[in-house]
């Protein structure tokens, strides 16, 4: 009988090579693609919108994260600021020429107001403790909606689903070569403190595929020199490596594998965003001149950036 029960029951989901359930895996991932993909092609205020509910999740992964050190951030009015920084910097950077009114301004309007109003949050709960939440408000203020707002900034430029569609792929091409040259060959640690699974030989296989991949997107895309491309995969990978292992440290300290597990198959929103949230603002971008900062009639030092709310 109970070998019948044996061969009837299903077999239980073989996890990757990773550690994670394949099958749940993809059956998460590849929606998620298809949603980038489209709206990267056909509806930019869409993407804007996936990106900024995705970074709102992730304020409150990282809110939970830090509760289990004792720190406590304003969640409530950071979620809020998340929204209005993402999506507002967009608007102001897409409507710029009409409405005069400069994106940067509304960056920095909504930044302050946000930190303004988590340091006011906490007030009602008194002296105890407060540098330390008005510590972890700040650090995820900094954190998610600062970095993450360079995403519509970005994508408001010029040709700016292509260059964010080339500054994606990038990083999957670092995470996939770097995957599949370190589990294999990997040796050498590379930030053993930090993620001891991280190598140098895997570190590798990220610059070669990142490579192959950045510089056609950034020559037939992008139509810049295929050196633009090098600088840009070059920066990518080194961002996108700090930002995987800064999101390593966090969960070292706080005691966690994952930042949630709102992701079957991937763990949280966070897991899947860190390397990108720091990447999209590698010093690459600046290299090639794709600034979204300058005025309609182009730069006054003569640098030709592509202007934003135009295309």
């Amino acid at each position: 009988m109970a070998s019948e029960q044996a061969l009837s029951s299903p077999p239980a989901p073989r996890p990757s090579r990773a550690g994670r359930n394949l099958p749940a895996a993809l059956a998460v991932g590849l929606p998620l693609v298809a949603v980038v993909v489209l709206t990267l092609l056909y509806w930019h205020w869409g993407f804007v919108l996936f990106v900024t509910v995705m970074l709102a999740f992730g304020t409150v992964e990282v809110h939970d994260a830090l509760k289990r050190i004792g720190m406590k951030s304003a969640i409530v009015p950071i979620v809020v600021g998340t929204i209005a920084v993402l999506a507002g910097t967009y608007a102001a950077a897409t409507q710029e020429g009409q409405t005069n009114l400069p994106w940067h301004s509304v960056l920095l309007g909504f930044l302050g107001a946000t930190t303004l109003m988590a340091l006011i949050w906490r007030m009602p709960g008194g002296a105890a403790g407060y540098v330390k939440d008005a510590a972890a408000s700040l650090f995820t203020i900094s954190y998610i909606p600062l970095l993450g707002s360079f995403i519509g900034l970005i994508l408001a430029s010029d040709n700016g689903g292509a260059k964010v569609a080339t500054a994606l792929l990038c990083v999957i091409g670092a995470d996939t070569g770097g995957y599949a040259i370190g589990a294999r060959w990997g040796r050498h640690p590379m930030a053993p403190l930090i993620s001891p699974k991280k190598s140098w030989e895997g570190m590798i296989g990220s610059v070669g595929l990142a490579t192959a991949v950045t510089i056609p997107l950034t020559v037939y895309w992008l139509e810049q020199p295929w050196w633009v491309g090098l600088i840009l995969s070059l920066s990518i990978v080194a961002a996108a490596t700090c930002g995987d292992l800064i999101e390593s440290l966090i969960k070292r300290d706080v005691g966690i594998k994952d930042m949630s597990s709102i992701l079957p198959g991937h763990g949280g929103v966070m897991d899947r965003l860190d390397s990108i949230l720091v990447a999209i603002r590698s010093p690459g971008w600046s290299c090639s001149c794709w600034c979204p900062a300058r005025e309609r009639d182009g730069c006054a030092r003569g640098c030709r950036c592509p202007r934003v709310g135009e295309g």
